[in-house]
């Protein structure tokens, strides 16, 4: 078994995709998770990739937020849409990545996510509003 597999347990999958449920409920914004074993790319141009890939920057509004990691690079990057980055303040991300940060560095990686997701849901409803939304995109987790 690879280190994404062991990254989570299912019922920590579970937690997560619920999360962010909880987080877009009252946002017409997006929310992804994506974990992978390696990156042999700068992890914000591989996040960016993986942003097309998820069509997150197919979203009406470019509001879609995702959350890269790269489990053996130890490394993660939350990566915006321009209609969600146009709007944040610049330290919003790093406020956010802070509280991610925290728990990572404990091995608690589903709270980290878990924590992060809320936030991102706080600052989209802030900006983006739900209004008689669907989700446009899947909540699950995705792997490569």
């Amino acid at each position: 078994m690879s280190k994404v597999e062991d990254f989570l347990t299912p019922e920590e999958e579970l937690a997560i995709v619920e999360a962010i449920g909880i987080a877009e409920k009252n946002t017409s914004g997006e929310i992804r998770v994506h974990i992978e074993k390696t990156t042999s790319m700068d992890a914000f141009d591989r996040a960016k990739e993986v942003f097309h890939e998820l069509k997150m920057d197919e979203t009406q509004l470019k509001n879609g937020v995702l959350i890269y990691i790269a489990v053996e690079d130890h490394i993660f990057v939350i990566c915006g849409d321009k209609g969600i980055n146009d709007i944040v303040g610049n330290d919003f991300w790093d406020k956010t990545k802070e509280i991610m940060v925290a728990h990572f560095k404990s091995g608690n990686f589903k709270q980290g996510l878990i924590d992060g997701i809320l936030s991102a849901g706080e600052e989209l409803k802030t900006h983006f509003p739900w209004s008689n939304d669907t989700n446009e995109l899947s909540n699950e987790i995705s792997k490569g």
